[in-house]
């Protein structure tokens, strides 16, 4: 089933109103070295960013 341009629009208008966006810059090849690592952890290379986030916020709560 191909992917309708009301279907792209409906999901660009749900990503605007459901999501922040963070851009990161990463040095050349660093990109696809993080995303091969989240790939080998079952994971989306948003999915490993976010949860490395959380985590590191997670442990620094706990250490105050």
């Amino acid at each position: 089933m191909k992917y309708s341009e009301a279907q792209k629009e409906a999901t660009a208008r749900y990503n605007k109103k459901a999501y922040d966006w963070i851009n990161i810059f990463v040095k050349k090849g660093e990109r696809q070295k993080i995303k091969d690592f989240a790939a080998s952890q079952g994971k989306s290379l948003n999915r490993f960013i976010c949860d490395a986030i959380e985590t590191e916020m997670n442990r620094h709560n706990e250490t105050e």
